[in-house]
């Protein structure tokens, strides 16, 4: 009753310890919510974001916007893009940047003024993704918000996407946000007209035209460039790497023939597709989609290989008032032939669905962007848009005049209401999830694997020689698309960021915007209630697999493996414990200045930046390398502190899944002498905190010629076998001899099951 009484109190302080932390994490979500630019201001030069300006004006309205004056005269204004939208970047706090605006929307400059991201901290130079997100200075967002224009996109830095992914949109987002509401005043605002005519398409043209009558009349509008127009264009754009590389040696090459036409278009799809394709295409058609075909032909794909990879044709873009669409392998269909007469064999040729939530009007200009990718050494890319523009002839269109609206007064009120605000675009999250569809399937795929492998472990096991291929397949794939080519690997930043955003403030948008990190930590955490740190040490990490697949490597080279004494392994293992526990205490004071440290893992110089780093991160990564060949799994063992914060919480498992026999430990030494990394003690306990999972001691664990029990086991099976009979077995049945006046007569008889 007394030990009832002290868990009944335990328990109490426990539930009101959480209250009053979930308490505390609510009161500080609307502390973060007062405007800023007040204190950062204080920070910045008024000409670092306005040529020539002398002074800020007073700071007023909601959202925080200030005046840059030349003097007297008003240049523009400053605001702060983390007052005005989300700007939550890696490190699950706001990235703010002072942006300088003039008074018709045009960006004049930018000053990054507080952030705490570690991508930038330490490992790729703050100034690299400056530069990239400068790309924005000059850009008039005004045309933007009208319309006219499509959002400007900042250049990917290469190890820092969703930092600069996130710099560039809330730029864009805030200014649109704050020209929508006319906060610059009406020089922002573009007022269009509104058309006085209706165009349709024309659907009661019928018949063909051949491909000269179509190109004649700008039904098929066309762009030709050659190798050497494409070189010159790199040299002038200060590309002079990419231009030193050109597509063939002769200039005078055909680089592409890019062609484009709507096919939606009664005239157009018929002569293009052939009435039977045609027809086809109109019953998929959804209400509200149009199609457009696309072929190409020379030494430039306008298809590239991203939409094998990822499903989306990366260097084509449908652009149409402001706005952009990426098609996607789901719109896209393959045309071996044009159907019109005289049309030229061309090498790619792409039918593609306009979605209707594109809101694409057919009848009215729009284009085509090719992006012209080129390598500028190493892996750099250098880009170059080339835009196609289509409008369509009016043979092709019927014109209606517009019914005029009746005048309408506006009433008091509404006279005071404010306009309706715009919304805003689709969150930055939800793209990158729209823009790795294909790898999060992959992603998930990989960990339903992984689950079936631990469910079904005890059939696997069973079969050693099939299970070792399974085992190494599964990290190869971890090392090389999970690490290599995805990028998804898992630190203690991660850790680190989670319990601080709960103290700052929680920031879903920002968990979100890492698609696989996101999947990988949901599925880490599932698995931590199973079967504790072991999924992703064991299998998931790519470091870890790194140094596995490394240590087999040397095994095969017969590299001698050096075995740590137990009481020196056990006074070791406790270091990864002592790092994470610095590196937590660390944070509490300066998440930053943690985020420096964290640099204790390796794993961004290994597998995200794949050693290309400066020496000395170079170097320690070799070494733990190295030291990894003669003690298997070094890292994991005594440094990891990813390993130790997740062995933690694994404590909490819910499940034995290791089996032992009573002997394990007691005599038999096997098992803690063959795991590859001496988690299993002397006595035969498993130790789950440095468990990863491999399940080495399962297989020992069922193996009757290796595991002294299931010796034993076999041995009695053995002997039972070779002083029994098959009948008394019950294999075979029994015969019995039955006596007929004198004569024997042999009678089948069952054997009974319980002979007495």
């Amino acid at each position: 009753m007394y030990q009832a009484a002290i868990h009944k109190i335990r328990l109490k302080r426990l539930l009101c310890g959480l209250v009053i932390c979930c308490i505390a994490i609510l009161l500080a979500g609307p502390s973060m919510a007062a405007g800023q630019l007040s204190t950062y201001l204080q920070k910045v030069q008024p000409q670092e974001i306005f040529p020539g300006a002398t002074r800020f004006g007073e700071v007023t309205g909601d959202p925080p916007i200030a005046p840059v004056f030349r003097g007297d005269s008003l240049l523009g204004y400053a605001f702060l893009n983390s007052d005005v939208t989300s700007s939550v970047g890696y490190s699950g706090k706001p990235i703010h940047i002072v942006v300088g605006i003039d008074p018709k929307g045009v960006v004049r400059g930018l000053k990054l003024v507080d952030h705490k991201e570690p991508i930038v901290l330490i490992g790729i130079p703050e100034a690299k993704v400056v530069a990239s997100v400068n790309a924005l200075i000059g850009k008039d967002l005004g045309r933007v918000s009208a319309g006219a224009e499509r959002p400007p996109q900042v250049d990917i830095v290469s190890g820092a996407t969703v930092t600069v992914l996130v710099m560039g949109d809330s730029i864009v987002r805030s200014a649109l946000k704050l020209i929508r509401g006319n906060r610059f005043g009406a020089g922002a605002v573009a007022t269009g007209q509104s058309s006085s005519e209706i165009r349709k398409i024309d659907l009661s043209r019928t018949g063909t035209s051949d491909w000269e009558t179509l190109v004649g009349d700008g039904s098929v509008r066309s762009l030709r460039l050659t190798v050497g127009e494409v070189t010159e264009a790199f040299r002038q754009a200060g590309q002079p790497a990419a231009a030193g590389r050109p597509e063939t040696h002769s200039p005078g090459d055909r680089f592409i023939d890019l062609y484009i036409a709507p096919v939606s278009v009664p005239v157009i799809g018929r002569s293009l597709l052939g009435d039977a394709r045609y027809e086809q295409m109109r019953a998929k058609l959804k209400p509200g989609e149009e199609a457009i075909v696309v072929a190409g032909d020379g030494a430039y794909s306008f298809k590239g290989s991203g939409y094998v990879r990822g499903g989306i044709f990366d260097r084509i873009e449908l652009l149409q008032d402001g706005q952009g669409l990426r098609f996607r392998d789901r719109y896209h269909t393959r045309l071996p032939t044009l159907a019109a007469p005289g049309a030229p064999r061309l090498r790619e040729i792409a039918l593609f669905e306009v979605p209707a939530d594109f809101d694409f009007d057919v009848t009215a200009p729009w284009e085509l962007q090719l992006l012209v990718q080129r390598s500028a050494g190493g892996r750099d890319k250098a880009v170059l848009p080339y835009n196609l523009s289509y409008v369509l002839p009016d043979a092709h269109v019927t014109v209606e005049a517009a019914p005029a609206p009746p005048p309408v007064e506006p009433s008091v009120a509404e006279q005071a209401t404010p306009a309706e605000p715009i919304l805003e675009a689709e969150p930055l999250w939800v793209k990158m999830w729209d823009m790795n569809r294909v790898s999060v399937a992959v992603t998930m795929a990989a960990v339903l694997v992984l689950t079936l492998i631990f469910f079904f472990q005890d059939w696997l096991v069973k079969r050693p020689a099939l299970f070792a291929w399974v085992r190494r397949g599964y990290l190869l794939f971890t090392l090389v698309w999970l690490g290599w080519y995805a990028n998804a690997q898992l630190s203690v930043v991660n850790v680190l960021t989670f319990f601080n955003s709960l103290v700052t403030g929680f920031h879903w948008e920002f968990f979100l915007s890492a698609p696989l990190v996101f999947l990988l930590w949901g599925s880490v955490a599932a698995a931590l209630l199973f079967w504790g740190r072991g999924p992703f040490c064991g299998w998931l990490c790519p470091f870890g697999a790194l140094q596995e697949l490394t240590n087999n490597v040397a095994r095969s080279l017969k590299v001698p493996q050096v075995r740590v004494p137990w009481g020196l392994h056990e006074r070791l293992w406790p270091i990864k414990y002592i790092i994470f526990l610095g590196l937590f205490g660390l944070s509490l004071y300066s998440l930053a200045l943690a985020e420096m440290f964290s640099e204790v893992e390796p794993f961004k110089t290994a597998i995200i930046l794949k050693f290309a780093r400066e020496w000395p991160f170079v170097v320690f990564a070799l070494t733990v390398l190295s030291a990894g060949l003669f003690i298997e799994r070094f890292y994991c063992r005594y440094l990891c502190p990813l390993g130790a914060a997740l062995a933690i919480p694994g404590r909490i498992r819910m499940f034995e899944w290791l089996k032992r026999w009573p002997e394990c430990g007691s005599p038999c030494q096997r098992c803690a002498k063959e795991c590859p990394v001496q988690s299993i003690h002397p006595e035969g306990g498993i130790n789950v905190n440095e468990c990863i999972y491999c399940m080495h001691c399962q297989e020992l664990y069922h193996d009757d010629q290796r595991c002294p029990h299931m010796i034993q086991v076999r041995l009695k099976r053995e002997k039972f076998m070779a002083l029994s009979t098959p009948v008394s077995r019950g294999e075979v049945p029994a015969k019995t001899v039955v006596t007929h006046r004198g004569a024997p007569i042999r009678k089948t008889e069952t054997a009974p099951e319980n002979p007495v």
